[in-house]
């Protein structure tokens, strides 16, 4: 069944498409999802009741109200982006199994976006634990510049394998802040202490807004989100000067629709001359590099690029001698559907086969590791690793974490010996089609629902106050925060939230990062659950 195209409606910024098949079996290969009508078809493929034996009972509203009236104060927000808040009470877990947590009032929350998008595995993997265990046993801790770890080298190669050989080197660390603090150090050692010298300008960074790479002063500084810079910016200990914003690639909220819609590859080429203008205002030769999420995760809620964008930066960076560094730590590790998200960031809307964009400086985290133990990682592409061979030049930079290998026995165990093993990638592509189509399904028509997008399993619900001015609530209503604290406490879903994504701390969205092992069955109950608290908040809201 096919329906055909309109002209694109307030609630979506691009031409609409949307075809599918009704054969479960295949998984729905032939729907193509970009964006729907406002007229919604029919149900794509049945999906059956989930029987109690697969998963846990669903908990009842009065569960969750008495797992609120335990545990510490602390503040709301889930992730931090929404402003501060009054103090609160927090549920008590008492453990996490498979998709669900588990309260100390026996309260079962269905994990719809594991923490902060790390647990993509689901929780208490027996094979994990087994294979962190036998590390400690064997050796918990060892510096990285005294010994050589087996596992420590076996992670890198497999890391350098899974690029198909297109980044060389790789530093394991604990967590996406180090990792982004590293490759800004790395990119000024690159330019100024091995290829430019003392004469070198590249001091200068460009990043996009709005943005987060992480809560260090140096990860900070490149990141622009509103909310988590604000208390740092009058004290003027942000690097300010060094770090340079454009716009973000944002077509739902910058690409033109009035009485003539502005095409994709005009919106394409119209940002790219914003980033080259960039280049041209600072000076082509005082850029290190360009730093930015290939699909930009909690400062916007999953905004993929538009076909031609990534390619685009690519080539300005390599013709103004700059490096190219790609923010993997949410959108990486699979979450998009390939190990890496460079490596499938191409798609053209004409179906035709997209392609790689690889960058010279990557960083990982939260699904590296599954969240069974802390771990992200720096990798390092051929123009850098070549001259640090070439020049026998080693990066001045550790941690005493650093190379640890119960991160390397826990990035292995999850990647290889689970991901890998029982062909979860694969998986990730095939419920994009379904939960893409599911959320569409449910929330496309309501009223407050300004743009549903995402990859992979890694999508993100914008709400608006207007849906044809796209204009967002306000800050102080903290929306997201209202509709994740009531999927968790009334309907029993865990879903994470964001404020900013329409720019200057405004703008509200929720993000849906289950597991890769998750069952189709489950994410019909994790949408019906969203749309439930959706409809909940904006009732008790009254159209405001």
């Amino acid at each position: 069944m096919s329906i055909p195209s309109r002209r694109p409606s307030p609630l979506f910024s691009k031409r609409t498409s949307l075809s599918f098949t009704t054969d479960l079996t295949n998984k729905m290969d032939q729907c193509l999802l970009t964006t729907v009508n406002d007229t919604i078809p029919s149900k794509p493929l049945p999906i059956k009741t989930i029987s109690d034996q697969q998963t846990p009972k669903t908990t009842t509203p009065e569960l969750f109200d008495s797992a609120y009236e335990t545990g510490t104060d602390s503040e709301v927000s889930s992730n931090d982006d929404s402003p501060p808040s009054p103090p609160t009470t927090l549920p008590q877990l008492a453990k996490a199994k498979g998709h669900y947590w588990i309260t100390t009032t026996g309260a079962k929350i269905l994990d719809a976006c594991g923490g902060a998008g790390v647990a993509c595995i689901g929780h208490g993997r027996k094979e994990v634990i087994k294979a962190i265990t036998k590390q400690m046993a064997s050796c918990s801790y060892a510096s990285y510049a005294h010994f050589k770890l087996d596992p420590v080298e076996r992670l890198s190669e497999w890391l350098v394998e899974s690029t198909g050989g297109m980044m060389k080197k790789v530093y394991l660390m604990c967590s996406g802040s180090e990792a982004i603090e590293a490759a800004l150090k790395l990119s000024l050692e690159f330019h100024h202490s091995w290829t430019g010298g003392s004469t070198t300008k590249r001091t200068n960074f460009i990043t996009r807004t709005p943005s987060y790479h992480g809560t260090t002063l140096g990860s900070l500084s490149a990141s622009n989100h509103f909310s988590r810079r604000l208390p740092f910016i009058s004290s003027g200990i942000l690097l300010e000067s060094h770090f340079h914003p454009i716009s973000a690639c944002n077509p739902y909220r910058d690409q033109l629709f009035s009485s003539v819609d502005e095409p994709t590859a005009a919106y394409v080429s119209r940002k790219l001359a914003e980033l080259e203008s960039m280049f041209l205002r600072l000076g082509p030769e005082t850029v290190a590099a360009v730093i930015m999420e290939p699909i930009v995760g909690a400062a916007l809620g999953c905004v993929p690029p538009p076909p031609g964008y990534m390619r685009g930066v690519k080539k300005l960076c390599e013709r103004y001698g700059a490096l190219l560094v790609f923010d993997e730590v949410m959108c990486g590790m699979g979450r998009s559907g390939t190990l890496h998200a460079w490596q499938s960031i191409e798609r053209p809307e004409n179906g035709e086969e997209g392609g790689e964009v690889v960058p010279d400086l990557q960083t990982l985290g939260k699904c590296f590791t599954g969240g069974y133990t802390p771990g992200s990682a720096l990798l390092v592409g051929h123009k850098i690793a070549g001259v640090m061979e070439q020049e026998k030049r080693v990066f001045t930079h550790g941690h005493t974490y650093q190379n640890n290998p119960l991160v390397a026995a826990a990035a292995l165990a999850v990647q290889v010996g689970v991901i890998e093993r029982e062909g979860l990638l694969a998986k990730v592509r095939e419920h994009e089609k379904v939960l893409g189509w599911l959320l569409r399904q449910r929330l496309s028509k309501h009223p407050n629902v300004g743009d549903i997008r995402g990859r992979g399993l890694f999508w993100g619900v914008e709400f608006v106050k207007d849906r044809e001015t796209k204009e967002p609530f306000d800050v102080g209503l903290g929306v997201a925060q209202m509709v994740h604290r009531t999927a968790m406490k009334e309907f029993g879903v865990l879903v994470y939230n964001g404020q900013g994504c329409a720019g200057e701390g405004r703008g509200d969205h929720v993000m849906v990062m289950p597991a890769y092992d998750i069952l189709e069955e489950e994410l019909e109950m994790i949408v019906d659950r969203l749309g439930k608290a959706v409809e909940s908040v904006f009732e008790k809201l009254g159209g405001i």
